[in-house]
């Protein structure tokens, strides 16, 4: 069974190859190889999942022990986690399929966001796996190649800059990460976290405080918490829907994962869990309040991913067993649910030719199928019982009140309010999308769809939505969409093409969404399966014995 380990890196890197030497001439072999390769990935995960529940596996690539060898492990927390990546990072594929098709993407932007993806997965199956820090560092390098190919796919204007911010973040990130690596080599002469979790108790407080201080620094970049977390809505939004949303759902909790895992590994003692409560309470807040002021979908949703990570760090700080489970809970539900919300946004888009909440309307009647897909996973994100979302949030502020200090129940009511201003976010794009009557100007089947314009465009298309707007949008010699007013308009197709509204999106786009919206049902189905998994997790995590034995047995 140890050998399944390396399987969900080795098999998507082993894909990635093949689907380059296939190119656009074989495209239709391109997409199977993705998608075949995926759905392997979720079977080998769920048998790595079960099986780790018997105890941690672990594998020395070439046979060579710690400190030496490459380290992959997969515990119980690495196990459910791989497995609900693979899920959803199968059902974003589908959906891109949809819209590649759909938009009749066959130009080389979209030959390469196959292989771009699968290193994307390959990258986030390393961080889940990793067992030693440079492993880990990989890992996010690994994503951060192929997040920047996916985020500037089309080489339009805002996707560039979005990018080109993304990277920025990021380098600064692993440049931090890379000098907590050489501190910690330098004190523990090993960067293996089973030997880590030995070592460090000879360290000075000092040292272990420094190196534990610039971790949580890595990863709340990463994890987009308050106050690292200024970059997400100026990155996210511009990318196309199926990027946007594998971005938002997974890549954050990759830096939620890791605090998990160094937080109850590394430093049992839980030195910082002051200030990590002070920081989950300052996202909640931050993010909701962002949320609240937002009129575009994408952006609004952005806020609100940066509001829940609140509740995750919140378990982490906790660092107790209930929070802990909580917190994985909390973050199982969240990869799923706003990996969902961000599919629709894109299928809204599609029909109304914008995400600006202000020119759309009266989707519940003429979109019924539409409304259902967004309905349950915003339900389930504002905490509405019986759903997975309710869950997660009772988890954690039953760990708050059980705690009993102050700052646990200042956290327990910052929970609280920051769900409520969820359930207001959540009403008021419904109440403007779905509920109202179409606006004057909203747009028309055969629109040409438009994701961003610079500033000054915005304004002239304020004026033309003012007095209904034209049918088409007109383009230039080279065939590039122009407003009438001037200026370009980015497009919203994988490639960055122009395309055009469409009230029955493509079926295979509407069934991805609805696969995602089953998934993250199924968490209230198995509630009780589920949270008892979660539990044994953070149980394993506390203790760190079966994870160290299992590391370091001859």
């Amino acid at each position: 069974m140890n050998a399944l380990v390396p399987l969900p890196v080795l098999l998507p890197l082993f894909a990635t190859g093949l689907s380059l030497a296939a190119g656009i001439r074989l495209k239709r072999f391109q997409r199977f190889i993705s998608v075949a390769v995926l759905t392997a990935v979720v079977v080998i995960s769920v048998v790595l999942m079960i099986a780790a529940d018997d105890g941690p596996l672990s594998v020395h690539l070439g046979d060579f022990a710690p400190p030496l060898g490459i380290t992959l492990v997969a515990d119980r927390l690495s196990g459910l986690m791989l497995t609900v990546s693979s899920l959803v990072t199968l059902c974003v594929l589908v959906y891109s399929l949809g819209q590649g098709m759909a938009d009749k993407d066959d130009e080389t932007p979209l030959a390469v966001f196959h292989p771009a993806y699968l290193i994307l997965v390959a990258g986030i199956a390393c961080t889940f796996l990793a067992g030693d820090l440079m492993n880990l560092f990989v890992g996010f390098e690994i994503m951060l190649v192929s997040s920047f190919v996916l985020l500037t796919l089309g080489g339009t204007g805002p996707r560039i800059r979005a990018g080109s911010t993304y990277v920025i973040i990021s380098l600064l990130s692993s440049m931090i990460f890379l000098v907590a690596i050489a501190i910690t080599y330098a004190a523990t002469g090993t960067v293996n976290f089973a030997q880590l979790a030995e070592r460090f108790d000879d360290l000075s407080l000092g040292v272990t405080t420094l190196i534990q201080a610039m971790l949580l620094t890595v990863f709340g970049i990463k994890a987009a918490v308050f106050p690292v977390a200024a970059w997400l809505p100026d990155s996210y939004p511009t990318a196309p829907a199926p990027v946007t949303a594998v971005f938002a759902g997974l890549l954050t909790k990759v830096g939620v994962y890791c605090m998990l895992r160094t937080e109850t590994l590394l430093f049992p003692g839980n030195r910082l869990g002051n200030l990590l409560l002070v920081v989950a309470l300052a996202s909640m807040i931050i993010g909701i309040l962002g949320a609240v002021a937002q009129t575009d979908l994408k952006r609004l949703l952005s806020f609100t991913l940066i509001s829940h990570i609140g509740y995750m760090v919140f378990g982490i700080g906790l660092a107790d067993r209930e929070g802990i489970a909580g917190a994985i809970v909390y973050v199982v539900h969240h990869i799923t649910v706003q990996t969902t919300l961000f599919l629709v946004a894109g299928l809204i888009e599609r029909r109304g030719g914008t995400t600006e909440l202000t020119r759309l309307g009266g989707m519940a009647r003429s979109a019924p199928l539409l409304s259902l897909l967004f309905f349950v996973p915003a339900m389930n994100i504002a905490g509405i019982p019986p759903f997975s979302g309710f869950i997660g949030k009772l988890a954690l502020m039953r760990a708050g009140v059980d705690n009993g200090s102050v700052l646990a129940w200042v956290l327990v009511g910052g929970s609280t309010l920051t769900s409520l201003l969820t359930l207001y976010v959540i009403v008021k794009v419904w109440n403007l999308a779905f509920w109202r009557s179409e606006p004057p100007g909203q747009a028309a089947e055969g629109t040409v769809m438009e994701s961003q314009e610079d500033d000054a465009d915005a304004d002239d298309a304020d004026d033309e939505a003012d007095v209904g707007g034209p049918a088409v949008t007109p383009q230039d010699d080279q065939g590039i969409p122009v407003r009438p007013g001037g200026g370009q308009v980015v497009a919203t197709s994988i490639t960055g093409k122009a395309v055009t509204t469409t009230k029955r999106p493509p079926r295979t786009m509407l069934a991805a969404t609805a696969a995602t919206v089953v998934l993250g049902l199924s968490y209230t189905v198995l509630a009780g399966p589920l949270a008892a998994y979660t539990d044994r997790s953070a149980q394993e995590l506390l203790t760190r014995t079966p994870y160290i034995e299992e590391v370091l047995r001859p």
